[in-house]
C-alpha cells in the first residue's frame, strides 16, 4: 500500500511540474505527459517500475474518452458517418495492413511476423489523435469527422485481427463462431438495457439528489459496459462508446459528461505518461538506426495511403493532408497485438521490442508533426477545414445563436435598434455567405462553453436561440442554463417536441416557428369566408390559450406515453367541440 502511494505521489508530482511548464513554452500537455513519463520511467530515473500495470489501468482514460464522444453522437448522427466508418475506415485498415504485410514478405520476413506487424502498424492511437483534435477544436471539422470514423473502425477491427492470429498458431482451430454470436447477443442486450433500464436508473438516482451516487453510477455505466463487451472479445472502448451513443439523447447526457470530465482528463494524462514510461531508451540507444528507420518508414507510408484514399473518396486536398498527419502514428492496440503474438510464439522478443519502441516513438513525434502542419503547411482554403473563430472581447447585450432565416430577421431588427449583439453560426458555409453580404457573423458552436464565454456570455443579458437543428438548440440551451444561469434565454422551437425539450430545461420564453404564421393564415381564411373579424380574433385567442394549456399538460405527461397520447386526443376533440359550440351560439345571437 505504501509503495502504491509513493508511485501515485510521483506521478502526480511529475504531472504538476511538467504540464504547466510545457504549456507555458507552448508545447502542449500531451508532450508534457510524455516527457514526464520518460523522465520517471524505468529507462531514466526509474521512479516507477510497474509500467505495464500503469499502462493497462490508464487505458480507462481512452474508455472514458470514447464514452464522452459517444454522448455527442446520437444514433442519427452516427448513421450519417456510416460511409466514412465502413468506407474510408475499412479501406484504410485493409489496404495499409495488406501493403505492410506484402512489404514484410518482400524483405524476407516470415508470413506471421509480416502479418502481425503490418496490421498492428495500420492502427493509430485513438487517445493521441482525438485528444490533439479536441485540444485544437478540430473534432467538428471535415478531417476531424473522418479521423474519428477511421479510429472507430480501427477499434472494431482489433477483434477480428486478434482472432485471426489463431490461424498462425500450431493448433489453429479457426474462428470461434460461438464467441461471435455471444458478442452479437451482448450488444443487443446492451442496446435494450440502454434504452429501457439505464435511463430509468439515472432518473431514480437524480431524484435521490445524491451527487456522489450519480458519479458512481456514471463510472459504473462506463466501466460496466466496457467490461461486458471485453468479455466477448471486443474492446472496452467500443463498449463504452456504444453506451455513450445509447445515452446521447438522454436528458442526463450533459450531467454525465460534466461528471466524468475530471476522470477522463486525469486518466488520459496518466495514459500519455505510461506511454512515455514504456519507451525503452536502452533499445533506442543500442539500435537507433533501426528504430528511426522503422518509425519514419511506416509513418510516411501510412500517411501516403491515408492521403491517397481520402483523395480517391473525394476529400479535398487540405482534408486529406490533415487526415494523413493525424493518423500516421501507431496505436495503443499495437502493444496488445505484439504482446499476444509474443505469448503465442508468433514473434520473437527482439522484434517485439523494436516494434514497440517504434510505435511509442511515433506517438511522441506526432504532436510535433501536428504543430508543424498547423503553423507552416495548413491552409484554410476549404470552408469545412476552418477552425472556430477567435471572438474579440466586447460588451454585448444579446447573443444570437444561429443565423438562418429566423436568426437573420432577429439580427436585422436588433441592428436597426442599435442593440450590441454577437452572432454565432455553426455552419461554415452559412458564415461565408453571410459575410459576403456584409454581416458580422462568427463561426462557432453555441453549445460549447468556451465559445459562449468568448462571445460575451458572462456579460450579456439575453441569449436568442435561433438554431435550426433541435438537438443543437437544446444542447446550447443546456450549456447556457448550466454555466451562465443569469442569461435570459429566448428560444425558437421548430416543433412541439422541441418546445417540450426546452421546457424541460426551465425555459419559458419559447416561440414555435410556424405557430403564429399558421394562425394568421387561418384568420385570413375565415375572414375571407365572411366571418366578422372581431369574432375570428376572439376564436384565435381562445385557440391560442387552449393550445398553450395543452402544451403545458403534454410537458407534464411527457414521461408517460399512453397518458400523453390519450390526453392529447381528448384535448383536441374538446377544443373542436368548444369552438363549434362557440360558433353556434354566435349564430343564434345573430
Amino acid at each position: 500500500m505504501h509503495s502504491i502511494l509513493i508511485e501515485l505521489t510521483t506521478l502526480a508530482m511529475a504531472a504538476v511540474v511538467f504540464v504547466p511548464l510545457f504549456q507555458k513554452i507552448g508545447l502542449g500537455s500531451i508532450l508534457a505527459y510524455l516527457s514526464a513519463g520518460i523522465m520517471i520511467g524505468p529507462s531514466a530515473l526509474g521512479l516507477i517500475s510497474g509500467t505495464q500495470d500503469v499502462l493497462h489501468f490508464s487505458e480507462l482514460g481512452i474508455v472514458l474518452l470514447l464514452f464522452v464522444i459517444g454522448l455527442e453522437l446520437a444514433p442519427s448522427k452516427l448513421w450519417q458517418l456510416r460511409h466514412s466508418i465502413f468506407g474510408l475506415g475499412l479501406l484504410q485498415v485493409v489496404l495499409t495492413g495488406g501493403l505492410f504485410t506484402g512489404l514484410g514478405l518482400m524483405l524476407g520476413f516470415p508470413l506471421a511476423l509480416s502479418y502481425i506487424a503490418g496490421f498492428a502498424l495500420a492502427l493509430s492511437s485513438t487517445a493521441f489523435s482525438l485528444q490533439i483534435l479536441e485540444d485544437n477544436n478540430q473534432l467538428n471539422t471535415s478531417h476531424g469527422r473522418d479521423v474519428f470514423s477511421i479510429l472507430l473502425f480501427q477499434d472494431l477491427a482489433v477483434v477480428p485481427i486478434v482472432s485471426s492470429l489463431a490461424f498462425f498458431a500450431p493448433s489453429s482451430q479457426g474462428l470461434d463462431f460461438l464467441a461471435i454470436l455471444k458478442g452479437i447477443g451482448v450488444i443487443l442486450a446492451l442496446i435494450f438495457a440502454g434504452h429501457y433500464l439505464i435511463r430509468h436508473a439515472l432518473r431514480l438516482i437524480v431524484d435521490a439528489d445524491t451527487p456522489e451516487i450519480f458519479t458512481a453510477m456514471a463510472l459504473l455505466i462506463v466501466v460496466g459496459t466496457g467490461l461486458l463487451l471485453e468479455s466477448t472479445g471486443l474492446s472496452m472502448a467500443t463498449g463504452a462508446f456504444l453506451a455513450g451513443v445509447l445515452l446521447a439523447n438522454s436528458e442526463y447526457r450533459h450531467e454525465l459528461e460534466v461528471t466524468l470530465a475530471p476522470f477522463k482528463g486525469l486518466l488520459l494524462g496518466l495514459f500519455f505518461m505510461a506511454v512515455g514510461m514504456s519507451l525503452d531508451l536502452q533499445i533506442l540507444a543500442q539500435q537507433p538506426q533501426w528504430i528511426f528507420a522503422i518509425t519514419a518508414s511506416f509513418m510516411a507510408f501510412k500517411a501516403f495511403v491515408l492521403y491517397f484514399l481520402a483523395r480517391v473518396l473525394h476529400r479535398g486536398k487540405e482534408t486529406a493532408k490533415n487526415i494523413a498527419v493525424n493518423l500516421a502514428l501507431g496505436g495503443e492496440f499495437a502493444f496488445v497485438l505484439f504482446s499476444t503474438a509474443l505469448g503465442q510464439g508468433l514473434m520473437d522478443a527482439e522484434s517485439a521490442s523494436l516494434l514497440n519502441a517504434s510505435v511509442t516513438l511515433s506517438m511522441a513525434v506526432t504532436p510535433f508533426l501536428f504543430a508543424f502542419n498547423q503553423k507552416y503547411l495548413r491552409k484554410f482554403s476549404e470552408i469545412s477545414e476552418r477552425p472556430y473563430d477567435q471572438i474579440p472581447p466586447t460588451n454585448v447585450e444579446v447573443i444570437v445563436a444561429g443565423f438562418g432565416r429566423f436568426g437573420q430577421i432577429v439580427v436585422r431588427f436588433l441592428n436597426a435598434e442599435n442593440v450590441v449583439y454577437t452572432v454565432l453560426e455553426q455552419n461554415a458555409q452559412q458564415v461565408e455567405t453571410a459575410r459576403r453580404f456584409g454581416n458580422k457573423v462568427y463561426y462557432g458552436d453555441a453549445s460549447r462553453r468556451d465559445i459562449l464565454e468568448s462571445a460575451g456570455a458572462k456579460r450579456a443579458k439575453y441569449l436568442v436561440l435561433a438554431i435550426d437543428d433541435p438537438d443543437s438548440s437544446v444542447a446550447a440551451a443546456r450549456m447556457a442554463r448550466t454555466h451562465f444561469p443569469h442569461l435570459d434565454i429566448i428560444a425558437r422551437a421548430r416543433n412541439r417536441q422541441h418546445a417540450i425539450d426546452l421546457m424541460e430545461l426551465g425555459i419559458t420564453s419559447i416561440h414555435r416557428e410556424t405557430y403564429m404564421t399558421s394562425l394568421e393564415v387561418a384568420k385570413e381564411v375565415m375572414i375571407k369566408r365572411g366571418r366578422p373579424e372581431g369574432t375570428v380574433l376572439k376564436a384565435i385567442e381562445r385557440f391560442r390559450a387552449y393550445d398553450e394549456k395543452l402544451l403545458q399538460k403534454q410537458y407534464e405527461l411527457r414521461e408517460d406515453e399512453n397518458e400523453f397520447r390519450s390526453y392529447t386526443t381528448k384535448a383536441v376533440q374538446e377544443l373542436e367541440s368548444i369552438l363549434m359550440e362557440d360558433q353556434e351560439s354566435k349564430e343564434i345571437i345573430v
